[in-house]
């Protein structure tokens, strides 16, 4: 048993320990497959972290020497960590950008794409783990699902009260996953739908921001509810037939909001106060070391973005001063993805990558760019994000397992060592999409939201789109504007409204509400049971959610 405060191990595990890596060759490949066959059939990349984990525990308990290695709760918080990169550094980063190109009958875009897409994943993990415990992105943040995982792995290790804690939430959540509410109850008259209650979304409540949350929830109905809340003559100018997404008010709220919250990320960091000094002073990493980090992905996502240009062939597509612009746009494009992913990730657990895409699409679509270049476009978009909030969950699991950076030293061997971790992830996951995207394509298996994105392409720009965004994009800024970076509720508002998920925003505002109990009855003391009971939700959660994908799969005809 590992002492998780005293006595810390100054030698932190090395992933390149054969039984090690052994290990985690195996869940790489195991996590790869199971990402992209579930993205294809479903739609949905499952948070494999905790199998991870799991293998990990269970070969520890096997009586031989060559298995003693993995009772760290470091070496399992490597194997969680490398699968979960595997898992959607495969499906979303690589196997969901190359089917765009795919599916607009220009598969010679494919392997230009798959290369671009895979340099933007490799930046995108190391920009976190550069940027990770700053005044930007805290390992003090919430990111629910990296809680999760250390809880989970901890209770594994000790045993004891916070176990059975953890256990509680841990049954909960899976029970209640075997729940189906009908629509019908919860305000959708008439319809014979179905929904499962979202356990992870109840259990996010009581980990991170109140306000940012509450915003979440209350975009989530919104979103949901559009058409009873909007569908009426009062709106129909404004909103045609209550529907959100078509009047692209979700897709303006998230462009103001984001670019606010990319002007805030700058005055973070270039402004500076006697407060601000000292909160730097408590961060692990300096705001120096953040606007390096930043600087270099600047450069890395415009090296990228010239490399897909060319290699694309887009030269012969577009004149020099478009061609110049398709990169500054893509390169900046990107960026921003990769924030507002990052922000939503950090305060939620959910991040709207796939929408976010969407709006770098539509907004390349109305600068005029041809076909080519917004199938490639988008698809470098989609690959940036989700690499990038997997680290953050990872590095917050790591950094909890380490003690909360109580040996500065040790914490920066492990943070490496998980680095490595994801980075030999993500060279597996390049590797099996690339023997096995063809086979997927042979059989017509692609993302889903590829169909979207290229139907989107196809249709064009309805006229008075770009009117629309710009209107919608004002409360969007004003909102986050209002909220401020520590709260980011602009952001978080867009992401409710961007998801399609009205059940989702019931559990948060109900898991609000008992957080809220909780903390009258129990005052500040009982904080640390209440993180450790939700975080046992959101790991059952993910297991439910992880076996219940996949037993889908294996039943659809």
């Amino acid at each position: 048993m590992t002492n998780q405060t005293e006595g810390v191990p100054r030698r932190h595990p090395s992933l390149f320990e054969p039984a090690t890596l052994a290990l985690i060759a195996i869940l790489c490949v195991f996590g790869a497959i199971i990402g992209m066959q579930l993205l294809v059939s479903l739609g949905i990349t499952a948070n494999t972290s905790l199998i991870g984990a799991l293998a990990a525990m269970a070969l520890a308990r096997v009586p031989l020497a060559m298995f003693a290695r993995y009772r760290s709760i470091h070496v399992q918080n490597l194997a969680q960590s490398a699968i979960s990169s595997a898992t959607f550094g495969a499906a979303n980063s690589l196997l969901l950008p190359v089917g765009i190109p795919w599916l607009l009958g220009r598969p010679d875009l494919v392997l230009p794409m798959l290369a671009g897409a895979f340099a933007a994943m490799l930046l995108d993990g190391y920009l976190l783990y550069r940027m990770f415990d700053s005044r930007v992105f805290p390992a003090t943040g919430a990111w629910p699902p990296g809680v999760a995982a250390a809880e989970a792995i901890k209770a594994g290790d000790e045993g004891g009260r916070k176990a059975v804690l953890m256990g509680v939430g841990f049954v909960t959540a899976i029970l209640v996953g075997f729940v189906k509410v009908p629509l019908a109850w919860i305000g959708f008259a008439g319809s014979a739908a179905m929904s499962s209650i979202p356990m992870s979304a109840f259990g996010v409540a009581f980990i991170g921001n109140i306000w940012a949350l509450a915003m979440f929830g209350i975009g989530l109905l919104l979103r949901g509810y559009s058409s009873q809340i909007f569908g009426g003559p009062l709106f129909e100018t404004i909103i045609p037939k209550g529907d959100l997404m078509a009047a692209y008010i979700p897709h303006g709220f998230m462009i103001g909001a984001g670019l606010v919250a990319l002007l805030q990320v700058g005055m973070l960091l270039f402004r500076r106060d006697e407060a601000q000094k000292q909160a730097e002073a408590a961060s692990g990493t300096s705001d120096a070391q953040v606007k390096r980090a930043l600087g270099l992905g600047t450069i890395g996502y415009l090296v990228i973005a010239v490399f897909i240009a060319l290699v694309g062939g887009l030269m012969t597509d577009m004149s020099i001063g478009m061609l110049i612009l398709f990169v500054l746009y893509a390169a900046f494009a990107a960026y921003v993805h990769e924030l507002i992913v990052g922000l939503a990730a950090m305060h939620s657990g959910w991040f709207p990558a796939f929408a976010v895409a969407l709006i770098t699409l539509i907004i390349g679509m109305l600068i005029g760019f041809p076909m080519p270049a917004l199938a490639l476009l988008v698809g470098f978009s989609a690959a940036t994000g989700p690499a990038f909030a997997d680290m953050g969950y990872d590095l917050k699991a790591g950094y909890l397992l380490r003690g909360n950076g109580a040996d500065p030293a040790f914490e920066r061997e492990g943070r490496r060592q998980q680095l490595f971790a994801a980075m030999f992830a993500f060279v597996i996951a390049g590797a099996v999409v690339l023997v096995s995207y063809q086979s997927f394509f042979d059989r017509n298996l692609v993302a889903p939201v590829d169909k979207v994105y290229a139907a989107t392409i196809k249709a064009g720009v309805a006229p008075g789109v770009a009117w629309q965004l710009f209107l919608w994009a004002i409360p969007g800024a004003i909102l986050q504007f209002v909220g401020g970076p520590k709260r980011q509720i602009g952001v978080l508002f867009a992401t409710g409204l961007l998801i399609n998920f009205p059940m989702a925003g019931w559990a948060v505002l109900a898991g609000i509400l008992c957080r809220l109990i909780w903390e009258k009855l129990r005052g500040s003391s009982g904080e640390g049971d209440m993180e450790v009971f939700a975080a046992g939700i959101i790991a059952g959660d993910a297991i439910f959610s992880f076996f219940d994908s996949v037993s889908k799969n294996f039943r659809k005809p």
